[in-house]
């Protein structure tokens, strides 16, 4: 399985990222396959290059590739502006509409306030819908007193975490029956199959 974590931060040291790190390394924990966490503080230079998908050079493409097929997705933005970062914004200009549909992906935000916490329902579950992704019922915010050293610690947070992933295990079940990943004409599905 392939886990890619795309954290929307557009700078360091990123309690986003932190974040976005921490619920890539549950889902790979629980479910196996290989994680990658890609922080748009490094990839949006790259991506900033191209205005459209088809003038992407060979780096910026294979950071889309990345994205277009994996197997789940973790996305995570610092609230900026009532809403997610630009680069993330950019970075799904350049996805295929069609490559996401039936995907799960974790959502999750960081803000100042608990206030902010409603941008995952109002931005960032919206975004996914329209590329038919499956955004899983339970996100995840975090304030900057649920950090220490840019670390997630609040437990409560982290519970969040667990509910989340336990949401992604009744997509992708171990027994009686397994989810079996496989690539149709616009990237991984997932089909139900007999164990």
């Amino acid at each position: 399985m392939k886990i890619l974590g795309l954290s929307g931060n557009v700078k360091r040291p990123s309690r986003t990222a932190s974040l976005v790190d921490v619920m890539a390394s549950a889902v790979e924990s629980r479910f196996g396959g290989v994680k990658r966490v890609i922080n748009l503080a490094d990839a949006a230079p790259v991506l900033f290059r191209a205005l459209r998908a088809d003038q992407l050079d060979s780096e910026g493409r294979e950071i889309i590739d990345a994205v277009e097929n994996a197997d789940v997705l973790v996305v995570g933005s610092p609230v900026y502006r009532a809403s997610y970062t630009g680069a993330l914004k950019h970075l799904f200009d350049l996805v295929d509409y069609r490559a996401l549909t039936g995907r799960p992906v974790l959502l999750a935000a960081t803000g100042g306030s608990p206030l902010h916490a409603l941008m995952i329902e109002h931005q960032l579950r919206p975004l996914f819908g329209f590329f038919n992704a499956l955004s899983l019922p339970t996100s995840i915010y975090a304030v900057e007193t649920d950090f220490v050293d840019y670390r997630l610690t609040n437990p409560a947070v982290l519970e969040r975490v667990d509910r989340a992933i336990a949401d992604l295990a009744r997509l992708l079940p171990v027994s009686p029956q397994r989810t079996t990943l496989f690539a149709g004409e616009h990237g991984p599905a997932l089909v139900a199959t007999k164990a």
